[in-house]
């Protein structure tokens, strides 16, 4: 049965754009809206898609994010007319004292999240889905990092994250030209995990959101943080804390849960403790 929405989204809409919210169970449903300007973020709308991460990593009732889009289009990327005076003041994209959205700087996420992107997905959007753990795309997907046609850089991860992803041929291929790509371009790049059907995105990834959220959420971050620590720091570092994780995630009562569960043959109900 599926849990009924708790949601926390402004009821008057905000010329700006907005970022809605929404509790489903254990998943956070945090959605891009502004579908008028073909989802441009302005200052607004990354100061609430901040929020809404630290709404996830802070609540001990969710274990994942699911990230979407309003409209027919993920994002065309920043709103440069609101966003430049901002940027050239030096000010921050966002609050520093909330989670930061691409997960590079100050606080950091630790639970996972999972991306439905569909129609243009330009720029902010290549890079919010570079940060998440599992994306799906639309076949309809048009992707590119334009930038440098703007006289600027990609600054929330492109530069770092694609050429892990892509290899640096392929990333500086994108990087510097500005050139748009498919969904089976960016699948064959590792950018995104799965290519369905137009329609069927949000579904897909809602199906990995719940997937994610039936295990024991403790482990699943424990995983995700090791596995980060392996890409940043390289195997070694990551491979000298892994039985003082592993001893930690021992002494949970999830993984009592875990085995009480097994013996019984039933699904286990993770409590995160």
């Amino acid at each position: 049965m599926q849990e009924a929405p708790v949601t926390d989204t402004p009821t008057a809409r905000d010329p700006d754009g907005q970022i809605t919210v929404e509790q489903r169970g254990a998943v956070l449903l945090i959605g891009i809206d502004r579908p008028e300007k073909r989802n441009g973020f302005t200052p607004a709308m990354f100061t609430q898609l901040a929020r809404a991460c630290t709404r996830l990593e802070d609540s001990s009732d969710l274990f994942v994010g699911l990230l979407h889009a309003h409209g027919e289009h993920f994002s065309a990327g920043v709103d440069l007319a609101k966003i430049a005076p901002l940027r050239q003041a030096g000010l921050p994209l966002y609050p520093p004292e909330e989670v930061d959205p691409f997960n590079l700087r100050g606080r950091l996420r630790r639970k996972p999240m999972v991306v439905a992107l569909k129609g243009i997905s330009f720029t902010l959007a290549v890079e919010l889905a570079l940060a998440s753990e599992i994306c799906v795309a639309a076949d309809n997907c048009r992707f590119a990092q334009q930038e440098v046609a703007r006289g600027i850089m990609p600054t929330c991860g492109a530069t770092i994250r694609l050429p892990q992803r892509a290899g640096w041929g392929q990333a500086m291929k994108f990087l510097l030209t500005g050139d748009e790509f498919t969904a089976r371009e960016a699948l064959a790049m590792g950018l995104v995990q799965e290519v369905v059907p137009a329609g069927q995105e949000f579904a897909r990834a809602w199906h990995y959101a719940q997937r994610i959220a039936a295990q024991a959420p403790l482990a699943v971050q424990a995983t995700l943080e090791n596995a980060r620590l392996a890409l940043g720091s390289g195997p070694q570092a990551a491979a000298e804390v892994l039985e003082a994780q592993q001893r930690r995630l021992y002494a949970t009562a999830d993984v009592q849960e875990g085995i009480r569960s097994f013996a019984e043959k039933r699904p286990a109900v993770f409590r995160g403790m």
